[in-house]
């Protein structure tokens, strides 16, 4: 064993000696020194042993400790960092910095590609910081196995090492030929024979520590950035590779530490030295993620570690932009994922970018910001498969506002949302927690020494308790260390209980324009509560650039895209489905697309309509239907009728607003009233069936709506377009008291009886109105009165009275013996009852009246009746004409001269206006303005 470690230590300490001290790569090849090593002579034939001829063919190689003039030259950088003059390139400015991540540099075209941009890009001086390479498998992921394995002692390391040597050769020799190839693959053999003589060593150990795997991890940014480099070459470009060991000083720190600090004077002076000995580098290509302690060490920039490459050198250069090339457009809105609307931002703040990157979003690490915004860089995330996209700018406030200003966009209020999901709450509660100082500093105490990371906190003015998130997997072992840290209180009831909220989402809303600007918190709970999403725990610091709550994980989706939606796609987003493409569906259908516009422009109402069904076929559509091509559509691509699916595709739509708009009679659609109010979403309808239904069922629907905030409106199932409930419904709400409804309910029947006058028999207006389109087609069911007494039924519902159809007396113009024949049938035998009609009207004009066909509602008796009763000429009904409706209210306020609204009671146009009205009320209701 001691031989062994003994071995590794050799093996270990040449090859990071020659990491540390290797010269700079030119693509010109160079003459490399053979090793030099004062080994004692049974280490130095334990090192030839494992490391073989790999060693002797490294650059520079001297074991630790390190020369005296090295030492020297890092104390003199440590005493006087700035004293001597800078190289004039770190003055002379017009520096672009570009960095381009794994995915970018993952196959040899993409490589081709990027030396390409780089050598067309205009910028006066170009430095590029390169990851290592990427795609399947990404050569990061092998290092990391290898190594693994090695530490491990699996002998497979081996076959993984050969793997990614083969990765390296064949995309080499895709971009490469002569002499710069022969250069690379020398470099690269190199390499890997020193890796594996190390990997043998740390097998032999069977250990491995962080300086080994910082070493071994940073060879892939090595051999991308020393290949980019040749190609440049290659394709006639200047370049020279830069080795960020050599450049990038990191303060020593433990090694179990997240982060890393930048010695940013060593950096630059470093930069300096680097300059002077390369005058004129041309396109210069950097490492990403490595970097070099101060007591050179090699070792990494932790996470996101070559994005913050790019931003530490762009600091030293004092560069005036920073590029960072990735597969996406820039940042979005929201996650794109999640959200069908999310837009890409064209800038962010660096505060934003701060915060948007701790909830998870596709941003710079906040780490990797900070040197950029120290000197004011702006940071650009850009797509490297959409060079023509803008892609976002992360910079200084003031330019996002001139910025937005010059484009003539509106400033947003808030610029991004996004989600920490699998998390739990954790609440302490106690009396004893009341004006107790320390309280808060136990808990958190607590959480330190559990190793827990508190994500939120959130406490109320009345210290009564406090409560924080952690993720899911911490919950336990924070509640754990609570109860013990707390056993004294919990005993004693000063602390009441330590309680897990599991299956939770945070949910952030950012934006610096926040701050100071009122309604901003009330248009995203009105939002949340608008989508029937309850809030468990909020939190926002005085700096109000984010306002955080906390939601339960199963609404994390739908919270997401209703709190974007009220903020980016309109003031009052709505998708609706229509149920019923008929006359009434279609002409609806119709105005909407006739208005939408005006009610975007006008009143910030959008209307997308997300989905059709009839009774057996359906179409859905997530981004909403063109309405001048839905019938070619419908015709085209409906399918089986599936509610599943259309429910699927409300819940991957962005829109949290949902109206489910019946124009059927159908009680199978009405049956389904129940389960969409309960799921969130509106109903709005002329079928009368949920209305004058089963009255349990009735008031269970009233009962769901008002529980879930959600709205069902019926307008146009008494009198079509007229403002027959709406009426009701004011009167009541101003403290009014209705006595007595009145009213000629049916078109149809008001069609008969305003044209029948004796001189022809009632069986033949019955034909004419059949013929014209005023009856269903069969007549007995406008005659039988079941309609009316629908209405009636209603309408008592709406005046506060219990009733159904069976305490509503019906007065049928159905002879009895004509109930169960055929509709031919029915027509032909109808003239054998027209002296009982002509004899009833002959009784009323005697009178000086009329016959008109009326439901009543006696709320002060609690009935209601269908009838056909006679009305003197000067009475309001006796006065009607066409298919008209009336309707007379006799209330309190009312009980001389009753309320009377008068109109076109049915009719494709009028029903759908009813129902279009009913929208423009829900819109109301949901925050669009008056």
């Amino acid at each position: 064993m001691a031989d062994s470690l003994i071995a590794m230590r050799s093996a270990c300490l040449a090859t990071r000696s020659a990491i540390s001290h290797a010269a700079v790569f030119s693509v010109v090849p160079a003459p490399r020194s053979k090793v030099a090593c004062s080994l004692p002579k049974k280490l130095s034939s334990q090192g030839k042993t494992l490391a073989g001829s790999s060693l002797k063919t490294m650059a520079v190689a001297r074991v630790v400790p390190r020369s005296r003039k090295a030492a020297q030259v890092r104390a003199k950088a440590v005493a006087e960092p700035l004293s001597e003059p800078l190289s004039e390139q770190l003055t002379v400015g017009g520096w672009q910095v570009d960095k381009f991540g794994g995915t970018c540099v993952g196959s040899a075209e993409r490589i081709m590609k990027g030396a390409q941009l780089m050598i067309d890009s205009d910028a006066k001086r170009k430095l590029l910081v390169v990851s290592a390479m990427g795609g399947v498998p990404k050569v990061t992921d092998l290092l990391l196995g290898v190594l693994d394995k090695a530490a491990k002692r699996d002998p497979s390391f081996q076959i993984e090492l050969d793997a990614l040597l083969k990765k390296h050769i064949t995309t080499a020799n895709t971009l490469l030929k002569g002499d710069l190839l022969e250069s690379f693959l020398k470099v690269l053999h190199d390499d890997v024979e020193g890796l594996r003589a190390l990997l043998k060593a740390i097998s032999i150990a069977g250990t491995s520590t962080r300086a080994f795997s910082d070493f071994v991890v940073g060879h892939g940014e090595l051999w991308s950035a020393q290949m980019m480099s040749s190609v440049i070459v290659q394709l006639g470009g200047k370049s020279t590779w830069m080795d960020a060991r050599k450049i990038i000083t990191v303060v020593s720190t433990s090694v179990d530490s997240t982060q890393v600090e930048i010695d940013y004077e060593m950096s630059t002076r470093r930069l300096s030295d680097w300059f002077e000995a390369n005058i004129n580098p041309g396109i210069i290509v950097m490492t990403g993620f490595v970097a070099e302690t101060q007591d050179g060490i090699p070792c990494t920039l932790k996470r996101n570690g070559s994005d913050y490459t790019a931003t530490i050198v762009g600091n030293l250069l004092t560069a005036e932009k920073i590029n960072i090339w990735t597969d996406v457009d820039g940042v979005y809105s929201a996650d794109p994922r999640k959200v069908v609307g999310s837009v890409c931002l064209d800038s962010l703040s660096y505060y934003e970018a701060w915060e948007l990157s701790y909830f998870g979003a596709s941003v710079l690490h906040p780490q990797c910001t900070i040197p950029a915004m120290k000197k004011n860089i702006p940071v650009v995330i850009r797509n490297f498969f959409n060079i023509s996209n803008p892609g976002t700018s992360i910079t200084t406030l003031d330019t996002c506002t001139a910025k937005t200003k010059a484009s003539g966009l509106r400033t947003r209020t808030v610029k991004g949302f996004a989600t920490i999901d699998d998390v739990s709450m954790i609440n302490v509660e106690g009396t004893g927690m009341v004006g107790v100082p320390g309280t808060a500093s136990n808990v958190f105490q607590a959480m330190k020494e559990a190793q827990v990371n508190v994500v939120m906190i959130s406490q109320a003015s009345s210290e009564h308790s406090i409560c924080f998130a952690v993720k899911s997997h911490q919950a336990k072992t924070a509640v754990d260390a609570l109860n013990n840290h707390f056993s004294r209180e919990l005993r004693s009831g000063l602390i009441q209980e330590v309680r897990e909220i599991p299956g939770q989402c945070i949910l952030a809303a950012v934006g610096q324009a926040m701050c100071a600007t009122p309604g901003v918190s009330a248009i995203l709970f009105s939002a949340l509560a608008n989508a029937n999403v309850n809030v468990t725990a909020i939190a926002q610091g005085c700096s109000e650039y984010n306002l955080t709550v906390v939601v339960s994980e199963k609404d994390s989706i739908k919270a997401l895209r209703a709190v974007h939606s009220r903020f980016y796609l309109s003031q009052t987003p709505m998708g609706i489905v229509l149920v019923g493409p008929g006359m009434v569906g279609k002409t609806l259908l119709t105005q909407l697309n006739d208005q939408m516009i005006t009610l975007e422009k006008e009143f910030n109402v959008e209307l997308k309509v997300m989905a059709i069904a009839s009774g057996s076929y359906m179409h859905t559509s997530t981004f909403g239907m063109d309405l001048n091509t839905w019938e070619d559509e419908w015709k085209e691509k409906k399918q089986a009728l599936d509610w599943k699916e259309i429910e699927n595709c409300l819940v991957n739509s962005a829109i949290p607003n949902i109206v489910m708009v019946d124009c059927t009679a159908s009680s199978d659609v009405a049956n389904l009233y129940e389960g969409w109010l309960t799921k969130g979403f509106n109903v709005i309808t002329p079928n009368k069936k949920a209305g004058s239904g089963d009255l349990a069922t009735y008031q269970r629907l009233r009962q769901i709506s008002r529980v879930n905030y959600k709205h069902w409106f019926a307008e146009a199932t008494v009198g079509a377009g007229l403002p027959i409930l709406s009426s009701i419904a004011s009167l009541r709400d101003s403290g009014d008291k209705i006595h007595r409804i009145e009213g000629i309910l049916s078109g149809t029947l008001s069609f008969i009886f305003n044209t029948y006058d004796g001189t022809q028999p009632f069986s033949q207006v019955v034909s004419e109105a059949k013929a014209n389109g005023y009856t269903e087609p069969d007549p007995r069911d406008d005659l039988s009165g079941t309609d009316v007494a629908r209405k009636v039924v209603i309408l008592a519902r709406e005046s506060g009275l219990n009733i159904s159809m069976e305490d509503v007396p019906v007065q049928s113009l159905v002879p009895a013996e004509l109930m169960e024949c055929s509709i031919d049938e029915f027509m032909q035998r109808l003239p054998e009852f027209d002296q009982q009609m002509a004899d009833r009207f002959a009784e009323a004009a005697s009178k000086g009246k009329v016959l008109r066909f009326v439901g009543v509602v006696d709320t002060l008796k609690g009935t209601g009746s269908v009838e056909l009763g006679a009305y003197s000429k000067d009475h309001a009904f006796g006065s009607l004409n066409g298919s008209d409706n009336m309707v007379s209210f006799s209330t309190r306020r009312y009980c001389n001269t009753p309320l009377v609204v008068r109109g076109p009671g049915a009719g494709a146009e009028v029903t759908a206006a009813g129902v279009f009205s009913d929208l423009l009320k829900l819109a109301a209701y949901l925050g669009a303005p008056s």
